[in-house]
């Protein structure tokens, strides 16, 4: 079973060179550290940053550099700095290829609900809602279940929605799924998962037509 950074290296592997990347709050934001050094990718933050890099070492961070979850970040050769319309303008003008977020509930439809929970102060969606309104090409990285190990991935979400029918892929601790219109398609499944284990811990229709390959990290 992986633990975050796995997850963060799995979806590593779905970054192509060339493409402009959101990297929503949460384990979303490991990636940047585990995409291949042979290739360019753009990594954007929509407090207003393109360029964004991994994160720094102990003692190189600088407070002024941070992405949307207020953690410090590096900046790569080139990068640069706007304001928050300019940044909104390039999610919603479906400038960015890929987006990759958390999220506590996935409805095998792809509907998400990654921002409120019922009775929890919230100060709002925030960018979520631009981001899963405006990409074609969501992937979310969350634990296949929760902590009551109750699972996650379902018929129906039953938290508020973020997005409606806009997942395509997503990489838990236990397995990589694309979203179809029959439900989950098991692509992989984690180290030491089987596919039994997967189906246990899945609400939703799980597709299984094929044998299952074990994750390559």
């Amino acid at each position: 079973m992986l633990d975050k950074t796995g997850i963060a290296k799995r979806i590593a592997k779905e970054v192509k060179n060339g493409y402009y990347v959101n990297l929503g709050i949460g384990i979303p934001t490991l990636v940047a550290n585990y995409v291949r050094s042979d290739i360019e990718v753009e990594f954007q933050s929509e407090n207003g940053v393109l360029g964004m890099g991994p994160f720094p070492f102990e003692g190189e961070e600088d407070a002024d550099i941070i992405n949307a979850g207020k953690q410090t970040i590096t900046t790569l050769p080139g990068a640069s700095f706007f304001d928050s319309a300019m940044s909104f303008s390039m999610i919603r003008g479906q400038h960015v290829d890929l987006t990759i977020l958390g999220a506590m509930e996935v409805a095998e439809n792809g509907d998400i609900a990654n921002w409120k929970i019922p009775g929890k102060m919230v100060k709002g969606m925030g960018g979520a809602m631009d981001l899963v309104a405006s990409a074609e090409n969501i992937i979310v990285a969350m634990m296949h279940t929760n902590k009551r190990g109750e699972s996650k991935l379902l018929k129906q979400c039953s938290l508020p929605l973020t997005g409606v029918g806009c997942v395509k892929k997503i990489v838990t601790n236990m397995a990589v799924l694309e979203v179809t219109n029959n439900g989950f398609k098991l692509l992989e499944r984690a180290p030491g998962v089987s596919v039994e284990e997967i189906k246990n811990a899945t609400e939703g229709s799980l597709i299984v037509d094929r044998d299952i390959p074990e994750m390559v990290l």
